[in-house]
């Protein structure tokens, strides 16, 4: 005797078991909690060893004054390193006019009470040139869990308001789809240029921290008893 096989479920229910399929969205505003800076340091000299050397002695530099700050910087990360000679524009021949070196870096600081005193004194240094802050949350933010919790809850509180509206009640929980949670929050940037060796010490920047947006969304079918129509 063959076994049936199983009845493949009706996508939209049955008259007895109605499906109502609904979105849950949530947008949180909170504050950023950490901030990134990307600092270019440069060196140009006709003389390649004495390019390099300049280069070396700012890069150490602009590393201990954003060492001294401790636990308020979180991460310094040390990107692309440039060392290319500049050409003369005119003649046949590759006559090399000067060398550019440059180090790129970036620092992460969860303080941002030192953030603008760490940005006055890193455009202060020769040749440095500073872009941002870039302001975030942590991949794992509390805010990201809490956004799709409130997602969820809004799936469940409009799929009971659609059953209700019909007499009805949600009886099961079929499916629940993560449509991802995203980032929403757009970087605030200040910049920085070229600082003058031996100058006056800058005042410090003042710099408002910008809020960010966390936005969650599901989507989630449900059953219901039949309707009182």
């Amino acid at each position: 005797m063959t076994t049936p096989a199983p009845a493949t479920p009706l996508p939209y229910g049955t008259p007895d078991t109605p499906r109502v399929s609904v979105r849950g969205e949530a947008r949180l505003e909170v504050d950023p909690e950490i901030a990134h800076i990307n600092i270019a340091v440069t060196a140009r000299n006709t003389d390649r060893t004495t390019t390099l050397d300049d280069l070396t002695r700012r890069n150490t530099r602009a590393l201990d004054l954003i060492k001294s700050y401790g636990d308020a910087v979180e991460r310094i990360e040390t990107g692309l390193i440039t060392v290319a000679p500049q050409f003369a524009n005119k003649g046949r021949h590759e006559r090399v006019r000067s060398y550019q070196g440059s180090v790129y870096l970036t620092a992460t600081l969860n303080d941002f009470t030192v953030l603008g005193e760490l940005t006055t004194g890193l455009a202060d240094l020769p040749l440095t040139e500073i872009t941002g802050p870039w302001w975030s949350l942590r991949p794992d933010s509390p805010a990201h869990r809490e956004a799709r919790r409130l997602a969820v809850q809004e799936a469940v509180q409009r799929a009971r308001e659609y059953a209700d509206a019909l007499g009805a009640r949600l009886t099961a929980l079929l499916e629940l789809a993560d449509d991802g949670a995203e980032h929403m929050g757009y970087p605030g940037m200040a910049r920085g240029g070229y600082g003058a060796a031996g100058s006056a010490a800058e005042p410090e920047l003042d710099l408002e921290p910008q809020r960010q947006t966390v936005h969650a969304q599901v989507n989630a079918r449900f059953t219901m008893t039949p309707p009182q129509l």
